[in-house]
């Protein structure tokens, strides 16, 4: 039953009605900004959610607002018992979405039309079949860009996610707006953020003003429309006239979307993260196989929520290794 009090909303007035909730730490590529060069120590199996966990969990989220939920990983799609889940979480009443690479997704047209999932965030940072090798330390361009033709084929609403860094991937930006022309998709370039063992700094992030110069030098003022973006959203969106796509910049670091945040996070070990860059936890696993309620955790957790940046609200703060080393490498945190 719902409690009286609100217990999604933090301190600063911001009502989370959107979960995140990562299904496995692993994943079938091993990408540079999301993995240390070392691997990553993983959770034990019994340490994780299972597929029953993630269901109480996610209708304790429900039954407080969350309207919307995504799945994440690691690679979500190699947890073996993912139909299970996806048919679990249909029954909500959310708006189920994912997160992949995309990389076995074609295996999965018919289990995530049958669980209604129609939104897919596919990862890709690179259109050039070498630098993904190298980004991703795996060979499997072809079958990413021809999975994203398959989905937009089977009628998915498709999102391509890629994080730019400068002298790698940032001359891509306009081969990247190019692959809108034909395709109904949204391509969304991501800054470059801290997480445990990417070796970030600021020199390698690409900012929103760096890549709207590439944008206005390739492109005739009057054919770049601004879209309007959608309550809560974290990027700003754009469309080149008479292209089917459009295109949007997340800018996390050089001018985050904090004011309007609604989102939350669950770790595949069953840890509520109230914030991206946060570096504190709330067990809410343990306290689910106690038997006890997690609403108070969860409450406590939101409530202790910063107003900006997990409290890095200077750039100069962000710049700190010391503020920001003691969060989870980001594949263990959930895309």
């Amino acid at each position: 039953m719902k409690t009286e009090k609100p217990i999604l909303q933090d301190l600063h007035g911001r009502d989370h009605a959107y979960l995140r909730i990562s299904l496995i730490e692993r994943c079938n590529l091993r990408c540079t900004y999301c993995m240390p060069e070392e691997g990553v120590k993983l959770s034990p199996k019994n340490h994780l959610m299972t597929y029953k966990e993630i269901y109480t969990i996610a209708k304790t989220f429900v039954d407080n607002g969350v309207t919307k939920i995504r799945l994440t990983g690691g690679e979500p799609l190699i947890r073996k018992d993912i139909p299970t889940i996806l048919e679990k979480l249909s029954t909500l009443p959310v708006e189920l979405s994912i997160t992949s690479n995309a990389v076995i997704i074609d295996k999965f047209i018919d289990v995530l039309k049958a669980n209604h999932v129609n939104k897919i965030n596919v990862s890709l940072d690179s259109l050039d079949a070498a630098k993904f090798k190298h980004i991703t330390r795996r060979h499997e361009f072809k079958k990413v860009y021809n999975n994203i033709l398959l989905l937009v084929k089977e009628g998915f609403t498709v999102k391509v996610n890629a994080v730019l860094m400068k002298g790698f991937n940032d001359n891509e930006i306009i081969d990247f707006i190019n692959f809108t022309k034909d395709l109904p998709i949204s391509v969304r370039f991501i800054e470059f953020m801290p997480f445990d063992g990417n070796k970030w700094d600021m020199s390698k992030m690409v900012s929103y003003a760096e890549v709207m110069e590439y944008v206005n030098a390739s492109f005739l003022k009057e054919n770049i429309e601004r879209l309007q973006d959608a309550p809560n959203d974290t990027s700003k969106n754009y469309k080149i006239e008479g292209y089917k796509g459009s295109f949007a910049i997340i800018s996390s670091v050089t001018n985050p979307f904090c004011d309007s945040c609604n989102r939350l996070r669950l770790t595949a070990n069953g840890q509520l993260k109230n914030c991206l860059f946060s570096s504190t936890e709330s067990d809410l696993l343990t306290t689910l196989r106690k038997g006890k309620s997690i609403e108070p955790v969860i409450q406590k957790a939101v409530q202790a929520k910063f107003k900006v940046r997990g409290g890095m609200d200077t750039l100069k703060k962000l710049q700190e290794p010391k503020l920001h080393n003691n969060n989870r490498s980001m594949i263990t945190i959930g895309g």
